[in-house]
């Protein structure tokens, strides 16, 4: 397969999941094509962790075999994150999955750090098997290797590569992280993850029979409302970074930043209740933020 098949097999990816695609949809021409293959690499890689799924051309040559419809087990996951990983470091041969031969050529033309691909799927393997946070400082860790290399790879992609403009975007992405945190906790609760931290659930008295049973305690609410404000502080300390960046890419992250903070404004509106309700933003509300972000562009 040629360079140019790989990147056109990722682009075809990213286009067929745009809904789910936060950042890459407002860049330059040229720029295109080195997004959809950071976006194919988390997307697959998220696939395996999430959902057991693997298709044929994710992990050719790889050992593990399914039957259509069948999922990995855990420990399947993370030995097809690990041969995941190890296209990264590979050289180029016919066993070469089509996102590894973009991917690698976008590292080695953009000077990425491998490293904020690596973080994510480190990310990724934990989500497979820790499923309890014991305090804020270990969902943090998780948010910096789940979220925040990805709002890195978009300003480096872009050319931009200021620690501040960095440090900005890792409190945006933490806050984004955290703020589908606490809009899924009912989603996760299915999953059976809680990311609400061990010890907060123990200052303010929620226990896990009470997340189980969606039982919407005062305690449940103002834990809730911690939660969000912690977010909503991040965001603030991430509001500079549109500012300092140009045309489409300054529009874009105003508008991620935007969204994220409207998703907590939504989990206020519902008096902090996301265990009977999960709020997310409408199209028509969508509209709307993107008529602000042009109005601060």
């Amino acid at each position: 397969m040629t360079v140019e098949e790989a990147y056109n097999h990722c682009s075809a990816l990213a286009r067929a999941h745009y809904e789910n695609f936060p950042v890459g949809r407002l860049v330059p021409g040229h720029l295109q094509k080195h997004v959809h293959a950071v976006y194919a690499f988390a997307r697959y890689a998220d696939d395996m962790a999430d959902e057991g799924y693997v298709d044929d051309g994710m992990l050719t040559g790889s050992t593990l075999k399914l039957a259509p419809g069948e999922r990995l087990s855990p420990q399947e996951r993370l030995k097809a994150l690990d041969e995941w990983e190890s296209f990264l470091f590979k050289p180029i041969d016919r066993q070469t999955p089509p996102t590894f031969i973009a991917v690698q050529q976008t590292i080695r033309e953009l000077g990425l750090p491998v490293s904020l691909f690596t973080d994510l799927l480190s990310a990724f393997k934990q989500d497979v098997v820790k499923r309890r946070y014991a305090n804020f400082t270990e969902v943090l860790d998780y948010c910096r290797r789940s979220a925040n290399p990805v709002g890195r790879l978009v300003l480096l992609l872009h050319g931009h590569r200021d620690p501040q403009q960095l440090l900005w975007s890792d409190h945006i992405c933490t806050a984004l992280q955290l703020a589908n945190f606490w809009q899924d906790v009912s989603v996760d609760l299915r999953k059976d993850r809680i990311y609400l931290p061990l010890d907060d659930r123990e200052r303010f008295r929620v226990s896990e029979d009470d997340l189980f049973n969606c039982r919407v305690t005062p305690g449940f609410l103002r834990l809730m409302r911690f939660q969000v404000d912690r977010a909503q502080s991040l965001f603030d300390q991430g509001a500079p970074l549109p500012a300092t960046l140009p045309g489409l890419l300054r529009l874009e992250i105003r508008l991620t930043w935007l969204s994220g903070a409207s998703i907590l404004r939504k989990i206020e509106d519902l008096n902090y209740d996301t265990l009977t309700t999960r709020p997310k933003v409408g199209k028509s509300e969508f509209i709307t933020l993107l008529g602000q972000a042009l109005v601060a562009r």
